[in-house]
């Protein structure tokens, strides 16, 4: 089975993660498709398969090469993001893609177009797996998933290619921040691995945002309106004033690259209470430091004017990779050669979010991200460009292929 049927075969899967339930997985749906991943697997005849309860899958394909080499790993994520369904996908391939505009859904007037994604102009040429507009596609990461399978069903099947032991994983709720958190290092045993769940051709990245989340509760009193002079304090409005007083620019759809931002991504109320949250990012542990700061200095003087009006939650997500790769740079180079190696050039750039990698990078596992080919994530204009799932495969294949070397 090539990459292009395995993805066909794995979005019919639905695995749409969602944070409310407090379970791992998440969802139902996730252990679904990680059992029918384990059956996969063993089929092919991998070694040290285990599904644990929490619906972590784990397996080896051993090494070949007669010589004790690192463990290298594989890692890509079951779920699917709760942004939009994942439910009943069914995609369709566009041959030698025209350029031109594609029409997902001619009865409700959706069409994926380079007007409006620019980056459809630099697959002209290739064919494109895209959805019917009613659902996400799902390459996100399930083109990570194929990818892998198909390159570890390409070295058990030559062996000619010689090879350390490869560990591979897949792991749930990764959309919602959850996947890496019973994610166990030791029992994966690998020294070192790379997450499949990049997007364009080419990517290779080994630094994320430091991230936070902020909730901030606004209390007010309610005072009926005709009688409220110097005696109502209404939460709305000083919630709006609080969110005002944040840089205007300092938001997701004014940056770009290294800068960080504040991100209102919830707000609910009414004159007597309201919450907002915000998310806080930013590459700069300094900087991203000082935007937490900043947040308890506003709470601050916002109190000042409403004595006790107003209450400052902080978390942190995650951090940084960056600090745990660098003294381990190698890893990167193997990944840019395997790419050289495949006929790919090489993008190192920044991830303007999080990713399991990160999370694992911290808990002992060096774990960088290479592109899975995929674009336009977490909605109805998801494509994927069949030639770069292909490219992804084989990049997995070099990289096994240099560690051995």
């Amino acid at each position: 089975m090539n990459v292009v049927d395995r993805f066909l075969q794995y979005v019919k899967f639905d695995t749409q993660s969602d944070e409310l339930t407090n379970l791992t997985p998440s969802t139902p749906g996730q252990m679904i498709f990680a059992q029918h991943l384990e059956k996969e697997l063993q089929n092919m005849g991998l070694e040290n398969i285990s599904l644990d309860e929490n619906g972590y899958l784990m397996a080896t394909l051993p090494g070949n090469c007669g010589k004790k080499v690192p463990t290298v790993g594989f890692i890509a994520h079951l779920d699917t993001s709760p942004d939009m369904s994942g439910r009943h996908v069914t995609p369709r391939i566009i041959e030698c893609y025209d350029g031109g505009d594609i029409t997902l859904n001619a009865e409700k007037g959706i069409v994926l177009s380079p007007s409006q994604f620019p980056e459809l102009c630099d697959y002209k040429g290739q064919s494109l797996i895209v959805t019917d507009g009613n659902t996400l596609l799902g390459a996100d990461d399930k083109a990570g998933i194929a990818e892998i399978i198909t390159a570890i069903d390409y070295l058990r099947t030559h062996p000619e290619i010689k090879h350390g032991d490869i560990r591979i994983a897949f792991n749930p709720d990764e959309e919602i921040g959850q996947g890496a958190h019973k994610f166990d290092v030791e029992r994966f045993g690998a020294d070192w691995a790379y997450t499949m769940d990049g997007g364009a051709i080419g990517e290779l990245e080994f630094e994320n945002f430091n991230a936070a989340v902020a909730k901030v509760t606004f209390t007010g009193r309610n005072v009926h309106p005709g009688y409220a002079k110097h005696k109502m304090v209404n939460s709305i409005r000083v919630a709006n004033q609080f969110a005002i007083m944040l840089p205007r620019w300092e938001t997701p759809e004014h940056t770009e690259g290294y800068e960080g931002f504040y991100h209102l991504v919830g707000i609910e109320g009414d004159v007597e209470k309201t919450v907002m949250t915000y998310i806080i990012r930013d590459h700069d542990r300094d900087r991203f430091e000082r935007r937490k700061k900043e947040l308890e200095h506003l709470a601050r003087k916002v109190n000042n004017e409403f004595p006790n009006c107003v209450s400052l939650e902080l978390k942190d997500q995650y951090y940084n990779m960056r600090e745990k790769i660098e003294p381990v740079m190698h890893i990167i180079d193997t990944a840019k050669l395997a790419m050289e190696r495949a006929g790919v050039v090489p993008k190192v750039q920044p991830i303007r979010g999080g990713t399991d990698g990160a999370q694992l990078s911290f808990k002992g596992l060096p774990c960088p991200n290479i592109f899975a080919g995929g674009l336009n994530f977490h909605g109805r204009f998801e494509f994927v460009p069949i030639p770069s799932m292909e490219k992804a495969t084989d990049v997995i294949v070099e990289i096994c292929k240099i560690v051995a070397e």
